[in-house]
């Protein structure tokens, strides 16, 4: 179980790298457009995360899971979803909708990485 959790961690890593990368490449372009990507790497984060909580107690037998943050972890990538889906196939981002689904990344990090 511990590979199953380290290869889930390494997936979900490359997936919230994807969806920020995405994000930060749309950063100077006149209008923004949402890439598909980054529905597509939340989704894969969101599984990746599942399969991590999953595998937590075999994995880290002497730690337990801190479950309102993995709750926390979870509504923000369900929002980053919702927004995703929901601007996908627009023409234009909208700015406010770029900031707030960079600022719910950068948080969803901020989170993982300062909260223990």
């Amino acid at each position: 179980m511990k590979a199953l959790f380290t290869v889930a961690y390494i997936v979900h890593m490359l997936a919230i790298a994807g969806v920020l990368g995405l994000l930060l490449s749309q950063l100077k372009k006149s209008p923004r457009k949402l890439s598909p990507g980054i529905l597509h790497s939340a989704a894969t984060a969101l599984i990746a995360g599942i399969v991590m909580v999953g595998a937590y107690s075999s994995a880290k037998p002497d730690e337990e899971l801190n479950h309102t943050k993995i709750g926390i972890k979870l509504l923000i990538v369900l929002v980053i979803l919702a927004l995703s889906y929901i601007n996908v196939k627009k023409d234009e981002l909208k700015k406010n909708i770029w900031f707030a689904l960079l600022g719910l990344t950068l948080a969803n990090v901020l989170i993982a990485v300062l909260w223990h």
